[in-house]
Formats: C-alpha cells, sequence, structure tokens
C-alpha cells in the first residue's frame, strides 16, 4: 500500500477554471485558520488564485442521454444552482486523476455500461442486478443539492435519482445489518490513477454509513444530473449523495452494496486516519487537522462565505447525532 500525504506548498499544474474564479487546491488548504482578504474578484480565501478561462472553453458539452424527473420543491439551497460547465468540469475523482480540471477528459473512455450491482451480506437473499433494470424499479425526482468538498469548495448540483431509502428497501436487509457498506470499481485499464503513482494506491474506493443515515430522507442515489444521464466524471452510472457530508463520503460509480453488522472501514479513514473519520459531517466547529472549516468558497464565483453546520441541512439530521 502506497500513500502520500500532501504538503502544503505542494501545488498540481493545470488546476485552472472553466468559469469565472476557481480556487487552487493546494493553496486553497494552506494554513490552519481561514482569513478573508479583498482580492479583485471580490473576498477570496488566503491563497486562492484567479485563472483565465482555459482554452476550449467554448467546445460543445458531451452529448449524454436525455434524463429527466420533476423536482422535489422540499429541498432548497440559499444559491443558484451552478452552471453546468463549471460543476461537471471540476470535481475530485482519484481514480482518474488528481488534476481536478482534468478529470472530464481522463474519464472519457470509462465504460458505465453495461453495470452490474451487487447486493450481499444481512440481506433475505443476495443477489445482482443491471443498473437500468434498478433504475426502472424506482421513481425518479431531481433534488437540488449543496455539494461541499472536505476542501471547503462547494458546487450546486441539480442531482436526479431517488431516495436512498428505496434502495435499502429493495435490497431487504435484515435486522442484523447496522451499516451499508459501498464499494466502487476497480478497473485500472480505464482508469490511470488505479494503476499507481497517485496519494493512495489500493483501490476500490469503499465507504460506508449507517441504517440510520442510509435511510434518512436526504440520502440519495444519483443517476442524472442537469437533466441528463450522470457524466462519468462525476459517477455514472450511478452514485451516493449525502449532502449533510463532506463530498468524499458520497461514493461514485457504485458496483455493490453490503449489509454488515460492525462499522465497516472507509477509504480516506483508512489512508489518513486522523484526518478523516467514519462520520464525516460537515461541521464549522471542527477544523480539519491541517485546515479550519469556518468558511468555504464557492467554485463558480469565488464568493467566501461562513460554512453551516451539517451544510444547511440540519433540521433534517441533527437527529442522527444526538
Amino acid at each position: 500500500m502506497l500513500i502520500k500525504i500532501p504538503r502544503g506548498w505542494e501545488i498540481p499544474e493545470r488546476e485552472v477554471t472553466p468559469e469565472h474564479v476557481y480556487l487552487n487546491r493546494r493553496e486553497f488548504l494552506t494554513g490552519a485558520s481561514v482569513g478573508l482578504i479583498a482580492g479583485a474578484s471580490g473576498l477570496i480565501l488566503p491563497g486562492s488564485r484567479g485563472f483565465a478561462l482555459p482554452a476550449g472553453k467554448d467546445e460543445p458539452m458531451p452529448v449524454l442521454a436525455p434524463l429527466t424527473a420533476p423536482r422535489n420543491p422540499e429541498y432548497k439551497t440559499d444559491r443558484p444552482i451552478t452552471a453546468e460547465r463549471v460543476a461537471t468540469g471540476y470535481n475530485n475523482y482519484y481514480e482518474f486523476t488528481e488534476v481536478k480540471d482534468k478529470v472530464k477528459d481522463v474519464a472519457v473512455g470509462f465504460k458505465p455500461r453495461p453495470w452490474e450491482i451487487e447486493f450481499k451480506g444481512h440481506v433475505e437473499k443476495p443477489f445482482k442486478i443491471n443498473v437500468d433494470d434498478l433504475i426502472k424499479k424506482m421513481t425518479l425526482e431531481e433534488r437540488v443539492y449543496r455539494h461541499r468538498c472536505v476542501e471547503r469548495w462547494v458546487v450546486i448540483f441539480p442531482w436526479i435519482g431517488f431516495p436512498m431509502k428505496k434502495l435499502v428497501e429493495f435490497a431487504a436487509p435484515t435486522s442484523k445489518a447496522r451499516f451499508v457498506r459501498m464499494e466502487s470499481f476497480y478497473r485500472p485499464g480505464q482508469a490511470p490513477g488505479q494503476r499507481g503513482g497517485t496519494w493512495v494506491n489500493y483501490w476500490p474506493y469503499y465507504e460506508g454509513l449507517t441504517m440510520e443515515e442510509a435511510t434518512n430522507e436526504l440520502a440519495f442515489i444519483v443517476v442524472g444530473a442537469y437533466g441528463k444521464i450522470l457524466p462519468n466524471q462525476n459517477g455514472s452510472p450511478l452514485r451516493l449523495h449525502t449532502p449533510w457530508k463532506y463530498g468524499y463520503k458520497s461514493i461514485k460509480a457504485i458496483k455493490r452494496f453490503e449489509f454488515v453488522e460492525k462499522q465497516p472501514p472507509t477509504f480516506w479513514h483508512t489512508a489518513v486516519p486522523n484526518e478523516y473519520d467514519f462520520v464525516s459531517n460537515v461541521n464549522p466547529n471542527k477544523p480539519h487537522p491541517r485546515w479550519s472549516q469556518a468558511h468555504e468558497q464557492l467554485v463558480e464565483t469565488g464568493e467566501v462565505v461562513p460554512t453551516k453546520l451539517y451544510n444547511g441541512y440540519e433540521k433534517y439530521v441533527a437527529h442522527l447525532y444526538k
């Protein structure tokens, strides 16, 4: 197992933005406290920088099959939806590359179909199902959710999918199931990051939730975004989104759901246990060991705003952690 912990001064190349002001990842992480300074584009976090629009910004968006669903009005945000090109063009997906704005290019050769999903562990009967057959059994809806990265950047997505509670019911777990362990794919031929050379060199990615978290109304299984099927770089064909937690909990391209009795290990906690815990709730009062979580930056505009407890979803989930 190879683990590389980034040092604060390390800055990856080509950390650029397709829209407005983007944050540079490593510079964004430097410093243990967050202060505000006035910049040419308004208030920005120390160390973040503005970039010119990259070459190719006017190229057409990839053509994806349409996927529409009625919007659920219950879930609203205090900010507008992030522009599609921005939200789908900048994210973490180390299976492909650690350079955020290049994930979409590296992931273009990934094949998200055919795709089989396995249900195992403490279920009435273990089984496998094709992802499209699973989707057909669910009632889709659109939810506008905030996505808060542990690195303090924020985008707002119009996800299309269905409540994870419905998936749990479909799996038919037994009374012994207290946690859900999720596992992603392992395809080093299509995912260069799985061949070695990234921060962590053991795959596939894996995550977990308590059964109470998995069946909370906010937990959402995502199969599309922006009126289309889910792009490769955002976790196609099926991913999780838990908006009250940091983004790394929302595992992408899920291949396996396992219902277990004991708390399962998780990818980043295994790699860096002193920095990433199992719960991983957004909390402005609990700093990361290397930086504050008191403020966050909107990727599309560069605006810096205070971080909200549970990412603003306190009324839905606070009771889980009393």
